[in-house]
């Protein structure tokens, strides 16, 4: 599988079984990517010592690597503020940590970071409030801070756009990151979740993102319910999201980070097959967008890595035919190869 993209999904999107999560993702999804939120019916910042080397060595046999940790992090109402009505009565993702635990939440993060061998946590923006106006420029500060401390560590805080957060749409994210300028501060770019707030994520939310902030993108799609009211979820390529147009574009700007299923959708009867038919219109529409290709000859185009991370350019002999008509250097190495 090659892109120019690192393909991933969500692993407790398949299951809370993450050695079985890591199978699927890698020898049936053909992934070398996955995203980590949480496993074995924990979220993954209370995984203790011994629970974190089962999960690197499950990597290590799969041979994934690590896009992010789906971290919880500013997933609490804003101290001082009204309480949100989006603030949940239980927790979520297995996650249940207060307001006043968030600083051990972004170094929690930050050591799963460096124990994954990722340089990307993903965080929110608190529980949406009804007038944010009042409290906007300190939770600016706080994000600030935030990032600062994280990008002191090599790490890049990347802020979802999630429905019940304050930060929901394109239009939201673009004035937070307008405000917060630390390069530290990136968005995860969810155009499921602005979709489910009325705004056509793609082309008018991607239009208002700075391109060069984007260092991460969720992939999920949406339909409108059947009365009109609200939103349910959908496979990919099955919704109202123009998911075709938005991989284009991503393309198009250059963007090489992740595109990771979050399904979502459940429809599948289980997680598992839920995710299986949700990948299969990721991929579809993919392919579509010109974003994946399928190679004969075995070569895999390394995925973008930050500078420390050594690239792992892997050519097999599985064919004597290259299908490299636009890549001569690939097709140059897959003929002596194949000798």
């Amino acid at each position: 599988m090659k892109s120019q993209f690192r393909v991933a999904v969500i692993n407790d999107e398949i299951t809370q079984d993450f050695g079985r999560a890591c199978e699927v993702a890698s020898k049936e999804f053909g992934m070398d990517w996955i995203e980590l939120r949480g496993m074995w019916n924990k979220n993954l910042l209370k995984l203790d010592a011994r629970e974190i080397e089962e999960a690197r060595r499950i990597l290590e046999k799969n041979k994934l690597r690590v896009t992010d940790i789906a971290s919880p992090l500013f997933k609490v109402d804003w101290k001082g503020a009204p309480q949100s009505k989006f603030s949940p009565g239980r927790d979520q993702f297995n996650a249940d940590f207060t307001f006043e635990q968030q600083d051990e939440v972004l170094e929690r993060s930050i050591e799963l970071a460096k124990a994954f061998n990722t340089d990307r946590v993903r965080c929110f923006d608190f529980w949406r409030l009804d007038d944010q106006v009042p409290y906007r420029a300190a939770i600016n500060e706080k994000l600030q801070n935030a990032a600062e401390k994280a990008g002191k560590k090599g790490v890049v805080l990347v802020l979802e756009n999630e429905m019940s957060c304050n930060t929901a749409t394109g239009a939201e994210a673009a004035k937070v990151l307008s405000a917060v300028k630390s390069p530290y501060l990136m968005l995860n770019w969810d155009p499921g979740n602005a979709a489910t707030h009325d705004e056509k994520p793609y082309p008018d939310g991607y239009d208002l993102l700075p391109k060069d902030r984007i260092g991460h993108c969720h992939c999920k799609d949406a339909v409108k319910k059947p009365n009109g009211k609200g939103y349910d979820w959908s496979p990919m390529g099955r919704g109202i999201i123009d998911w075709v147009g938005q991989f284009k574009a991503l393309k198009r700007d250059g963007y090489q980070f992740a595109v990771s299923l979050e399904t979502h959708w459940g429809g599948g009867g289980t997680p598992e097959e839920s995710t299986r038919q949700s990948w299969a219109g990721m991929k579809e529409v993919l392919q579509k967008a010109g974003a994946l290709y399928a190679l004969a000859c075995g070569y895999v185009r390394p995925a973008p890595t930050p500078p420390r991370f050594a690239c792992d350019l892997r050519i097999r002999k599985r064919s004597s035919v290259c299908l490299h008509v636009d890549n001569p250097h690939a097709a140059a190495m897959c003929r002596l190869s194949a000798r």
